[in-house]
């Protein structure tokens, strides 16, 4: 890290990065347990996890992850399901997959070694051009830029960029605005890129929030646009509002002998990869569907509560069912029956983690009534 930020800036040059530096330094986030060291393999780790989701909630499973595969030819060696399992909870599931993915092909293609420059980095699945950049500029001290939410809604603050920063037009402006913004090739091996670096995601998540931004301690409001003008509120542009559809199925939970049958959904798709519950249109019988799709009689059936769960393009209504079958003769490929306990240790989406929690909780609770009858 840069000891004296004056000392490495000659007077009045690109004083926006060291302005940025000398605010990481004194308050910048140095407690993330990504930044112990400059491991390019926990770095990765930890960006990919911060994509779309806080870093309060990405700390423990990031730490529960690297507690299981220390380093990356070990997650490179990890079945799917172990890697899923771990990221169970954390949603946008495409990124653990992506993850197990790239985790491969740098075994296989650089000997274990992780690419060292942006260009080879973004080749790998699940890796854009910004998770790239940072990995870069925090691992290996490359002069490139990123553009991550945070980053993107304090330079279109500062610069005063109107319009939807997820639109190309907009978005070219904001990458073209972050790389004039660079500290100078020439402190290259100083550490002011890396610290810059973290300074703007800090910034962004400390100082320049979405709502209420703290103006009067950020280090960029003297030249600030938005702060000066009284825009804050106007800039970044929302994104444009749209109604999201909504769609309705029922999910069984399907019981024979204590254990509950989980099926594998397809490697593509909401959940891919992931152990999940069988389901069917919201309008068609159950215990029909499970004679002509399972060949398994139900000897019981309870409707349980709605449970809705919301995705980036749509909203989901679940209606579980309980049925209790009579014993089954085989189980078919795709396939796996587990005490509901031990499902929860499964690669499970979060609305089957919760289903399967609440079916547990209810199984509890009639075990617990049925007793006090005795």
């Amino acid at each position: 890290m840069l000891e004296h930020v004056a000392g490495c800036y000659p007077a009045g040059v690109n004083s926006f990065a060291s302005r940025v530096i000398h605010w990481q330094q004194c308050n910048g986030r140095h407690y993330l347990p990504w930044k112990t060291s400059r491991d390019p393999y926990r770095i990765w780790l930890s960006e990919i996890m911060l994509q779309q989701t806080q870093v309060a909630t990405v700390i423990p499973y990031f730490e529960r992850f690297v507690a299981r595969f220390p380093t990356l030819p070990q997650l490179a060696a990890a079945h799917e399901d172990d890697v899923l399992a771990l990221w169970s909870g954390l949603g946008y599931y495409s990124r653990a997959r992506n993850l197990h993915a790239a985790a491969r092909a740098i075994v296989a293609r650089h000997p274990g070694a992780f690419p060292d420059t942006a260009e080879l980095i973004a080749l790998l699945p699940g890796v854009g051009r910004s998770t790239a950049a940072a990995v870069a500029a925090l691992a290996f001290g490359q002069h490139c830029a990123i553009l991550d939410g945070n980053v993107k809604r304090v330079l279109a603050r500062h610069g005063g960029v109107a319009g939807w920063p997820g639109d190309k037009k907009v978005e070219a402006a904001l990458w073209h605005l972050a790389e004039s913004l660079l500290p100078p090739g020439t402190l290259k091996g100083t550490g002011a890129i890396e610290t810059y670096t973290q300074g703007m995601m800090d910034l962004g998540a400390l100082v320049c929030t979405r709502s209420q931004p703290a103006c009067t301690t950020c280090p960029l409001n003297a030249d600030c646009v938005a702060h000066t003008q009284r825009r804050t509120a106007e800039l970044p542009t929302p994104r444009p509002k749209k109604v999201l559809p909504e769609r309705q199925i029922q999910m069984l939970l399907l019981l024979d002998r204590g254990e509950l049958l989980l099926e594998k959904r397809p490697a593509r798709g909401i959940w891919g990869g992931m152990w999940s519950l069988p389901e069917l249109p919201i309008d068609s019988d159950p215990a029909q569907h499970c004679r002509e799709r399972f060949g398994l009689t139900a000897k019981s059936q309870h409707t349980l509560p709605k449970l809705s769960h919301s995705f980036t393009h749509f909203k989901l209504h679940i209606q579980p069912v309980q049925l209790r079958l009579a014993p089954r003769l085989s189980t078919l490929p795709g396939q796996i029956w587990l005490p509901p306990a031990d499902a929860l240790g499964a690669a499970l989406p979060a609305p089957i983690r919760t289903l399967v929690a609440q079916l547990i909780a209810l199984t509890a609770a009639t075990c617990t009534f049925s007793g006090s009858m005795l």
